[in-house]
């Protein structure tokens, strides 16, 4: 005889059955029952972060790091409504996380009353949510809950990946259903293949064979397809160099001989000399926004040929309106993509690029990141702190990283080692995601260390989370970036608004707390570095210690992004590399006579 069961505990259960093992879960009078039912089913239990914010990005880093689907739960109204940055930022990247709120029961529900309330705390979440998930559904029926749950997390997880959102009513999830009369979900969708596929990997092949300054960009979608195997065979068959967007930096080692580094307005100039001067380009899973492209966006990579690999329709059918040509657009998935070259890309006969090679390894040579006098600098320079952490950290590190200066920083200057993985909201880029994503990068590796870099700006945004990563003892190395300031926001300042620092700075407004204190509050261990010459020490007895700690590195305000390319220019170089006649005898595209303070702030 079929047994009944509580539609809560119905849902941990589905939850636990998807190999989940950790929900984020923030307590309320319509998220109890939910809650409740996941601590009464065995192999999954819930963190609790102290804001629902914080939450969805815990739940976001989780799905990152397991490559699985992250889960959590909120109550109504505010509950609902504090998710939202965080939900956005796995919407924007793509991560496959499933958000369920508590909602007030059916027969308090405002209906078409045309009133704002019935129900205390309701709000209509599900219309709030709509734009930033890939599917959002309010549950009536509780007939229909298994039959929801598997639809969503079939959406979630097809395509191009993303958040969905079951909002669940308070009476609903205290029903008693039968899980074997339940309706199941029987999914219809269809693999994203370009039915003309054969066709564009044929012209594909005859760009490769005629190029003679080839650039392979790699994008996020190579992580989302779970193409890192194809990819690799794809970089290996055709032996062309490699610029990676900022999410797939860590991708090939830095000692790798293809490895080229990031580009785009924050990136290294010479993988922007190397991309503004290829003859081909293929990028594969990035959707090539402005900050990679420059602006305006037809002077990127303008004399290339231009080969754009992408999921999702509508990211190829932009181009034409911002003015960028693109030569082919392929509407496939990225592993179906490189599966299909690396089949013919090994019978193609290739032009030399070995001089194409030699001039990005002049160019790699000429413009180092962190210059020998950053050294010799007193205070802290964050290009000297970069480099040092890189010598200091082990093959396989995981590191999660904060927006502004700091993520720019460390694209720029962070060379990767094999293995190592480095977390970041890359698209919603919020303020405070490094702490609480770091929560569940933690958990989902077994509560291994990890190491957390932020800014004071954001720390601000989820300092309530520390107590999290004590209550749990997570060996988090969260290390804070302190220029006493939005220095991101100071360089635009700089470039528009004649260094006036308004709501930037301390003195335009900001406040900040001792974050050493604060950090000792809630029982880390504390470390400071002041000088440059100790920051290398000084890593290293924080990597080395057991357990939390909380590191304040000390920079002054002044300190920079350098190389930042100034809004409204191309990702070019600053000034003629060579003479025309050499430019032109090395088949390199002669580029623009913009002088250095123009073109870089």
């Amino acid at each position: 005889m079929a047994r009944g069961v509580k539609l809560a505990n119905y849902v941990a259960q589905f939850l636990a059955r998807l190999g989940i093992k950790h929900v984020f879960a923030v307590s309320g009078g319509a998220s109890l029952r939910l809650i409740h039912g996941v601590a009464e089913t065995p192999g999954i239990t819930f963190i609790c972060p102290q804001h629902e914010q914080a939450g969805a990005m815990a739940a976001d880093g989780y799905s990152r790091a397991t490559g699985k689907l992250g889960a959590a739960i909120t109550t109504s109204g505010p509950g609902a409504t504090n998710l939202l940055t965080g939900v956005c930022c796995a919407y924007y990247d793509s991560v496959p996380v499933i958000f369920i709120t508590g909602q007030v029961a059916t027969f308090r529900m405002r209906g078409s009353t045309g009133v704002r309330q019935i129900g205390f705390q309701e709000t209509a979440t599900v219309d709030i949510y709509k734009p930033v998930t890939k599917y959002a559904v309010l549950i009536t029926d509780p007939k229909k809950i298994r039959y929801e749950l598997e639809k969503a997390c079939a959406i979630a997880t097809s395509g191009r990946p993303g958040p969905v959102l079951i909002d669940i009513p308070d009476n609903i999830q205290r029903e008693e259903i039968t899980p074997e009369l339940l309706e199941p979900f029987r999914s219809g969708l269809p693999p994203k293949k370009s039915p003309t596929l054969t066709k564009e990997i044929k012209k594909c092949c005859d760009f490769i064979a005629a190029a003679k300054r080839p650039m392979i960009i790699l994008g996020w979608g190579i992580r989302l397809a779970k193409a890192e195997k194809e990819t690799r065979e794809f970089i290996n068959n055709v032996g062309f160099p490699v610029v990676p967007t900022w999410g797939m930096a860590d991708f090939l080692p830095a000692s790798h001989p293809l490895t080229v580094g990031t580009f785009g307005t924050h990136g290294t100039r010479f993988a922007n000399f190397a991309v503004q001067n290829a003859d081909l380009i293929f990028s594969i899973g990035s959707r090539l926004d402005t900050k990679a492209t420059g602006s305006p966006a037809n002077t990127f990579a303008r004399e290339a040929k231009k080969v754009v690999i992408d999921i999702d329709a509508n990211e190829l059918r932009k181009f034409e309106k911002f003015g960028l040509k693109i030569d082919l657009l392929i509407n496939t998935d990225a592993k179906d993509f490189l599966q299909a070259m690396n089949k013919r890309v090994a019978g193609i006969k290739k032009q030399n690029i070995a001089q194409w090679l030699k001039q990005i390894a002049h160019w790699k040579k000429k413009y180092p990141i962190c210059l020998p006098r950053y050294y010799q600098e007193k205070d802290v320079n964050p290009y000297v702190f970069v480099k040092e952490l890189h010598q200091h950290c082990r093959q396989g590190e995981k590191l999660v990283v904060d927006t502004g200066c700091t993520i720019a920083w460390m694209m720029q200057g962070f060379a990767f080692k094999k293995g190592q993985r480095l977390y970041h909201d890359w698209n919603n880029t919020a303020m405070g995601w490094a702490l609480p994503a770091s929560i569940g990068v933690s958990l989902a590796f077994n509560k291994r260390p990890i190491i957390c870099i932020t800014g004071d700006g954001a720390l601000q945004m989820n300092i309530q989370e520390l107590v999290t990563v004590m209550k749990h003892r997570l060996p988090l190395k969260i290390f804070l970036i302190n220029n006493h300031g939005h220095s991101m926001i100071q360089q635009t300042q700089d470039q528009w608004y004649g260094s006036r620092y308004f709501a930037s700075s301390v003195a335009g407004g900001l406040a900040f707390p001792d974050f050493s204190k604060v950090a000792m509050a809630y029982g880390f261990r504390t470390i400071t570095i002041t000088k440059n010459n100790e920051v290398g020490e000084k890593i290293r007895t924080v990597l080395e210690t057991a357990g939390p700690v909380f590191c304040n590195v000390e920079i002054k305000p002044e300190q920079h992004v350098i190389p930042q390319v100034r809004f409204g220019r191309p990702n070019e170089d600053p000034e003629p590399l060579l003479p025309r006649k050499e430019f032109l005898q090395n088949m390199l595209v002669p580029l623009l006579d913009v002088s250095l303070d123009d073109q870089y702030t």
